[in-house]
């Protein structure tokens, strides 16, 4: 038995521990409110101020003007067109370099070292992709283009997939692809029907939290696409894009710019949204 000392010795020891875990429990939760506040005020502002000039023009027609009626059709069309098509360029070479580095070369030195470029892709502000794209892309044709956009935004995508793929495919029981390999499957297969199809979901939520990063990049596509106050649809030639049409109504004094920027920015935190809350569902569905 313990001595009454000893008792209260453990008793204020207990007590010390309560008080400090008290202390963080508040801490976290003043964190969690302080960033919860501007998150619901930024998307306050940016449904009130966005609702007020979405309408059907902004939808159907073309960047107008200043002070005239008009909308954001092109730029909505060149950013689902660039979006989509980096998307489709992307995702394929990210999907087969996650299965090479998970499958087939773990511990190589080239598995290694695309590791690393991956990880350095996707720590790099999107401004340097940018330039990058721009300078093998745009300034030796001396012209800006929705084709060199698209490699701006598929060279973001890519590190996306990549590291999402891989790691999906480590999630995969060992004894999944040991039961095939008993049963004779050859790797291809096995990896096609048994492994790929059992991260599904996971490899998808990538794929999704990529293109909701790429929806609202601005940079790359300022030093590759550019704008275009008309409707084109012509890879060859400077794009209209929502972040881009974005900027530059939102920094004109321009009432009408100003009201379609913000139609623009709950547009894009809409569709972001949606894929975050799309990727969440998978990713819940898959656990």
């Amino acid at each position: 038995m313990m001595s009454p000392a000893q008792s209260q010795a453990r008793a204020a020891k207990f007590a010390a521990r309560n008080r400090i875990n008290n202390v963080a429990t508040v801490l976290a939760l003043s964190a969690m409110a302080f960033g919860l506040f501007w998150l619901f005020w930024i998307l306050i502002e940016t449904v009130r101020l966005g609702i007020g000039g979405l309408n059907l023009a902004a939808l159907t027609q073309m960047t107008p003007p200043p002070n005239e009626e008009g909308g954001l059709a092109n730029a909505i069309y060149g950013s689902v067109l660039m979006v989509s098509l980096a998307t489709l360029v992307g995702t394929p070479i990210g999907v087969m370099a996650g299965i090479y580095l998970a499958e087939f070369d773990r511990t190589g030195w080239l598995a290694n070292l695309t590791r690393f470029v991956n990880d350095i892709l996707l720590s790099a502000p999107s401004i340097v992709i940018g330039l990058f794209v721009y300078a093998i892309a745009v300034s030796p044709f001396h012209t800006f283009s929705g084709a060199a956009g698209v490699l701006a935004l598929a060279l973001i995508v890519i590190p996306v997939v990549i590291r999402t793929t891989e790691n999906m495919l480590q999630l995969v029981p060992a004894g999944l692809r040991e039961a095939a390999y008993a049963l004779g499957a050859p790797k291809w297969k096995v990896i096609i029907s048994i492994t790929l199809k059992a991260a599904r979901a996971g490899v998808i939520t990538g794929v999704l939290l990529a293109v909701a990063r790429i929806a609202g990049e601005t940079a790359p596509l300022l030093f590759t696409a550019l704008s275009n106050q008309f409707w084109t649809s012509s890879l060859g030639q400077p794009m209209a894009s929502l972040p881009v049409t974005i900027f530059k109504f939102a920094m004109s004094p321009y009432e009408n710019w100003q009201q379609l920027a913000w139609a623009g920015v709950f547009l894009i935190t809409l569709a972001v949204l949606s894929l975050n809350i799309a990727a969440r569902v998978l990713t819940r569905s898959k656990s």
